[in-house]
């Protein structure tokens, strides 16, 4: 896009920011993306996920958007490279080495190689995903939630001590156990001295709106929100913050946020993640909540409206977009 073809482009002007985490968040930047080509669209992605494993740093959230957005993901597992092998993993089998719960497929190894080597020659997590994204091209700029550690926790009960508990890391969580373990809570380690990725919260304080992706309530969005400031930034912000409703039905778009929502004693429903996030007019940060056209919901101080929320392209996610961006009062 040449520079006066970005100037007369839908949204140009706009500055958006989008809090993001996951598939569905992928999936949401590409109908923000659909919507207003000519806008500043800045995601603020969920760190929480990221862990050390094999020596290498893997960013599962960053790398979803960028290779989704970037046009690399695989389709049908909806993250990870597309035409992606595993002679690495099973190499790591044969030496029986641990993990090995957790695949690494040979293409996405290379994105990990780069970003460790990277980090590991001290340049921040912000700045090692601006370089990854100068391949991918992504069309809105991917900023971390923080440069820092701010990793998620979840304290289980020990399958292998009976009557004992102990943390264990997000991904053992979801990934080994597929959240079946009795499980007592979620703790955000390094959340205490983490802040804010450079520019997040001038970002979030500048917008025209601010959008909550329908991603996970918990591990997602609300490990963004476990960073110190950003909240405070969604709580002063002049614009308007609009979610999206990441249940239908009382079912997940995709992926366990029920079994996350469950854990912290949140139903899966529309109406109770809206009133989980709560309203800016009180003490939390919505200005609106977007649920689907099936679902009702009763948000005290938050315009609620009840839209298709089906992401089955990026034309169709546009329309959501839009109608967020509606309630922010932002016309593309």
């Amino acid at each position: 896009m040449t520079g006066e073809q970005a100037e007369s482009a839908p949204g140009a002007g706009l500055r958006i920011a989008v809090l993001v985490g996951g598939v569905g968040g992928a999936r949401f930047l590409q109908g923000v993306r659909e919507l207003l080509p000519g806008a500043d669209v800045t995601a603020i992605v969920n760190v929480g996920d990221d862990v050390w494993m094999h020596g290498l740093r893997i960013c599962p959230d960053l790398d979803t958007c960028m290779y989704t957005l970037g046009g690399g993901i695989d389709p049908e597992r909806g993250w990870g490279h597309a035409n992606e092998t595993w002679n690495a993993k099973e190499e790591l089998a044969k030496y029986q080495a641990q993990p090995d719960w957790f695949g690494l497929g040979d293409r996405d190894i290379a994105t990990h190689l780069i970003r460790s080597e990277m980090l590991r020659q001290g340049y921040p997590l912000s700045a090692v995903t601006e370089a990854l994204c100068n391949r991918w091209q992504p069309g809105v700029t991917l900023l971390p939630a923080t440069d820092d550690r701010c990793e998620t926790h979840v304290v289980i009960d020990d399958p292998e001590n009976a009557g004992e508990r102990r943390a264990i890391h997000f991904q053992e969580w979801w990934v080994r156990y597929r959240a079946n373990v009795e499980t007592h809570g979620f703790v955000t380690i390094g959340a205490d001295v983490a802040k804010p990725g450079p520019g997040v919260t001038e970002i979030i304080e500048s917008a025209d709106a601010v959008l909550l992706a329908p991603s996970n309530p918990v591990v997602s969005i609300g490990a963004i929100l476990s960073v110190p400031g950003i909240r405070g930034a969604l709580r002063t912000t002049t614009a308007k913050v609009v979610g999206i409703a990441p249940v239908i039905g009382g079912k997940p778009l995709r992926g366990m946020a029920d079994a996350c929502l469950s854990v912290i004693g949140v139903s899966s429903d529309a109406e109770a993640v809206g009133n989980h996030y709560g309203a800016r007019s009180a003490t939390g940060i919505l200005d609106g909540w977007l649920v689907h056209s099936t679902d009702t919901a009763a948000v005290p101080g938050v315009e609620v409206r009840s839209v298709p929320l089906l992401m089955t392209d990026p034309a169709a996610t546009a329309e959501m977009v839009r109608e967020a961006l509606d309630i922010a009062g932002v016309k593309p």
